[in-house]
């Protein structure tokens, strides 16, 4: 067999297969398939089936379609269609059509097969979603801003000060409007209004490190950054380098073009060194504690590496957790294999922090998104 896939990305597309054909495929087994195909490899395909049905398939009635699905997937994967094409790689969903089963069948069906027939598409998107973005091109920024753009980053609400009509008679009288009824009822208090606290959507703010160690990643999580702040209202965003830089007014614009452009003329440290602990500071001083901090989310996207005293970084962190609803922090390396937090900043960091999360590829930044709008 001649692919250019490795191990995993064979795994990824495989299970995507499976969930297609209506099998329950979760994360962790296709993982523990990666895993498994890293240590046996790709040259025996008897191996690699039973390494798949013991690490993917969990009832034994799904075992006929997974045969099905590996005959297919495999005799693909060995006439080379899986190959990179032009340093993208083509992932794949699975489709059955169960017409064949009708009895209707065409002249092609002269075999009178019962078996459903098993396609295979392409689909660039579900690519985009779990390629690295490291890997991005120019062209897939582009493309990987307009997914992100349809992320919804709603916040679990919080309680307000201003009180909203209610219906439940058990919460404080509205005495105006209940006045009010009466008077247009001859002055009997026919109906009883009553006010609740209502809701009100917590303000966001994303700290980005722009330093070089995050330039892989930090030209993808900008465009993340400016659909958050472009698509929803109380955002703040600011950039964590050198120095800290406020980009909320930059990257307000709906052009992506326009507002990417403007944040880069107002950072001046971009891919230079980090002092996360400094820049959390300045954060805190002039604006956490003043209030944009204040039961928000916030949400730190860097890899940890700070070139400042840990010790600096843990106390600001302390401080900034003390005022928040939460914070997140995402780790584009989080995803490597074997990772652990040694990093110096990483290390200082974690004890403040709520949940960290992967910042990878586009399906890490939906998961950000589903973390963001957890109570």
């Amino acid at each position: 067999m001649t692919t250019t896939r490795d191990a995993g990305e064979i795994a990824v597309a495989f299970s995507r297969v499976l969930r297609g054909a209506g099998l329950t495929v979760p994360t962790s087994s296709t993982i523990a398939f990666a895993e498994a195909l890293a240590c046996t490899g790709l040259g025996d395909r008897e191996e690699t089936f039973w390494v798949g049905r013991t690490t993917l398939v969990r009832r034994p009635e799904d075992h006929e379609l997974f045969d099905r699905a590996f005959r297919v997937f495999w005799e693909h994967v060995e006439a080379g269609d899986l190959e990179v094409i032009e340093d993208e790689p083509i992932d794949l969903t699975l489709a059955i059509d169960d017409d064949s089963l009708d009895g209707d069948d065409g002249p092609d069906d002269a075999a009178g097969s019962d078996d459903p027939v098993i396609e295979l598409r392409f689909s660039a998107t579900e690519v985009l979603r779990n390629r690295d973005f490291a890997d991005y091109s120019a062209e897939e920024l582009v493309e990987a801003q307009q997914l992100m753009s349809r992320l919804r980053l709603v916040g679990s609400p919080r309680r307000s000060l201003r009180l909203t009509t209610s219906a439940n008679r058990t919460n404080r009288p509205d005495l105006r409007r209940t006045v009010r009824a009466a008077m247009r009822a001859g002055g009997e208090p026919v109906r009883r209004h009553h006010l609740t606290p209502s809701t009100r959507q917590r303000r966001l703010v994303l700290l980005l490190d722009i330093s070089g160690s995050m330039e892989p990643y930090a030209r993808a999580l900008i465009r993340f950054v400016h659909a958050a702040v472009a698509g929803r209202q109380k955002v703040e965003a600011f950039a964590l380098g050198t120095r800290l830089t406020r980009l909320t007014r930059e990257l307000s614009s709906r052009d992506p073009d326009e507002a990417l452009r403007r944040a880069a003329t107002r950072v001046a440290d971009f891919g230079g060194g980090t002092r996360l602990g400094d820049g959390l500071a300045v954060f805190n001083d002039e604006w956490g504690q003043r209030g944009m901090a204040r039961g928000a989310i916030v949400v730190i996207l860097s890899d940890g590496w700070d070139r400042g005293d840990p010790a600096v970084l843990g106390e600001q962190m302390q401080r900034l957790h003390r005022v928040t609803h939460k914070v997140i922090w995402v780790n584009p390396l989080k995803v490597t294999p074997g990772y652990a937090p040694l990093a110096r900043g990483m290390a200082a960091a974690l004890p403040h922090v709520d949940a960290v999360v992967e910042g990878h590829a586009i399906d890490a930044i939906e998961r950000l998104a589903a973390e963001i709008s957890e109570p």
